[in-house]
Parts: structure tokens; C-alpha cells; sequence
């Protein structure tokens, strides 16, 4: 995969997700989508697949606007002949009368360096930041160390981020089950849901985090190797548990970008709805 100078839109609409920093790849992975977008699905499992085996995943959960505003201050930042003073003035990361705006440039400047020095220096910022920096400061740390691996091993480096992070060489999901009548799933559905989410996630090298039902819907967050058959495993989940009862509908929701909260994944429904993209509530039978 060879994306110099440009970037790989992952969504209908206009972003920046994938860019190099010299012999280093950046790719982010973020969006909220009705996982029967087959353009979009495509999308993001077509560029996967050709990732090499040589990638670091960002472990920490993130916000995608803000890693966005990192990497687009950095990309513009870097470009700029006074990179080289912020990266002497490295010491005043320390000094609590330097703003951060200051600090956000020294950080910056500091993650273009291949040194070791510079590393280490972003390293001990990153044990005691300033809280507004802290996640900005994880960025920088992360890139540091992918491009100081580029220089010692003069070969590409992969680094995937998304919203929810990961574990590993694998990718976290939230992932949103329908139910097909209102209110909660009975205690036996729960079981049955549960059981087959974690028989389906062990067979794909998975795991699952956690499981809540809430009225209307269920929620999984889960943890997948990066070229899973998202679309598949959790359609054989429904399949399966639509055998013992027929409780769950056929759509879903699949995020990598954040914990949906619950009045967002209502709005999320009542959109869907709007738009004629969801089936009406089935009566619950007495």
C-alpha cells in the first residue's frame, strides 16, 4: 500500500486518514456505520488486508477529532523552518509558566526527531503532562517511537489509531445489537447472546470486554484481529441466536470511533428510522 503524499478517504464524505512520515505509515481507522454500507465496509477492509505484519495498533481510547487535530497540526507544523528552535527549547516542556501552545509545538517538533534524546525527553513529559496535553502527548510519544523504529530497522512502519484503541495487534469495536420487540431481552436471550459472542470472538482470535441489554438494544464491546470478517461474525451471531427465539434484527451498528452512550445510539435509531432504514418494532407477544 503506497499512499505518498495523499490521503485514503474511508468515508463518503471528506477526511484524512492515511499519510507518511518518512519511511512511516499513519493509517486511521474511524467511523460509525450501518454495517450494511457495503461501499464503506469495503473500504476499510480492502486497505486492512494489505497492511504487512510490521504494525502498531494505539492502545489508548482517543477522540478521533482530537487525534485528527494532532496529525493536521503536525503535517502543517513540520513544514515550517523554526522547527529545529522548538526542538531545543525542549526543556521548557518542564517550565509551568511555558502555554500550551508552546508546548503543543515543542511536543511536535520533538515526535519529528529520530534521536533518542528527543524520545526520552517526550517520554518524561508523558509521566507527568499537563492534563489538557496528556492525549496530545500519547500522539507524539507513539510517533516518536514509530519513526526512531524506522531509522534502527530502515524499514516501514505501520501505526493504525481509531477511536476506541486497541489491544495488541488487535482493534477494538463497539457494537450495537436490535432488538426485534421493545424492552430488555429476557434473561435466557442475554445468555444466548452472550454465549454465542464469545463463542464466535474465541474461533476469530477475539475477546469480549463487556456486554450491557438496555431496552430497545444491546451492547458489546469487543476486541478483533484488524482483518476480521466484521460483517460475517456478527451476522452468524444474530443468525444463531434468531434460531432460539427470533429476538434480534438483521441491522447493527459497528463503531471504532467511541462508546456510544445511550440517548446517541436512540438519535442514532430514530435517524435510521426517519430514513426508512429500519424495520418497525414488532409487537412483543403475550
Amino acid at each position: 500500500m503506497v499512499y505518498k503524499d495523499r490521503f485514503l478517504n474511508f468515508s463518503k464524505k471528506s477526511s484524512k486518514n492515511v499519510f507518511y512520515r518518512g519511511k512511516s505509515l499513519f493509517l486511521c481507522v474511524m467511523n460509525t456505520e450501518w454495517m450494511d454500507d457495503e461501499f464503506l465496509y469495503k473500504k476499510i477492509q480492502d486497505a486492512l488486508r494489505g497492511i504487512p505484519e510490521n504494525f502498531n495498533i494505539l492502545e489508548e481510547q482517543i477522540d478521533v477529532a482530537l487525534q485528527a487535530e494532532y496529525f493536521e497540526f503536525s503535517r502543517k507544523f513540520r513544514s515550517k523552518k523554526t522547527l529545529g528552535n522548538y526542538i531545543r527549547k525542549k526543556e521548557q516542556l518542564f517550565d509551568p509558566e511555558t502555554s500550551i501552545k508552546i508546548k503543543k509545538k515543542i511536543l511536535a517538533a520533538l515526535a519529528s526527531s529520530a534521536e533518542v534524546e528527543d524520545f526520552r525527553t517526550i517520554e518524561r513529559y508523558h509521566k507527568a503532562p499537563d492534563p489538557e496535553l496528556k492525549e496530545w502527548s500519547i500522539l507524539a510519544l507513539q510517533e516518536s517511537r514509530m519513526l526512531i523504529q524506522s531509522a534502527l530497522l530502515d524499514e516501514q512502519q505501520i501505526f493504525i489509531s481509531t477511536g476506541l484503541g486497541g489491544k495488541g495487534q488487535k482493534l477494538r469495536y463497539f457494537v450495537v445489537f436490535l432488538n426485534k420487540s421493545g424492552g430488555e431481552l429476557s434473561d435466557m436471550q442475554r445468555k444466548l447472546l452472550h454465549d454465542e459472542l464469545v463463542y464466535a470472538l474465541k474461533k476469530a482470535n477475539g475477546e469480549l470486554e463487556e456486554l450491557n441489554s438496555m431496552i430497545d438494544f444491546t451492547t458489546a464491546m469487543v476486541v478483533l484481529p484488524i482483518t476480521s470478517p466484521l460483517k460475517d461474525l456478527f451476522q452468524g451471531v444474530i443468525d444463531e441466536c434468531n434460531q432460539y427465539g427470533d429476538f434480534l434484527q438483521e441491522d447493527m451498528v459497528i463503531t471504532n470511533v467511541k462508546k456510544l452512550n445511550p440517548i446517541e445510539i436512540l438519535d442514532l435509531l430514530k435517524q435510521q428510522k426517519e430514513a426508512g432504514q429500519l424495520p418497525e418494532e414488532e409487537d412483543p407477544e403475550y
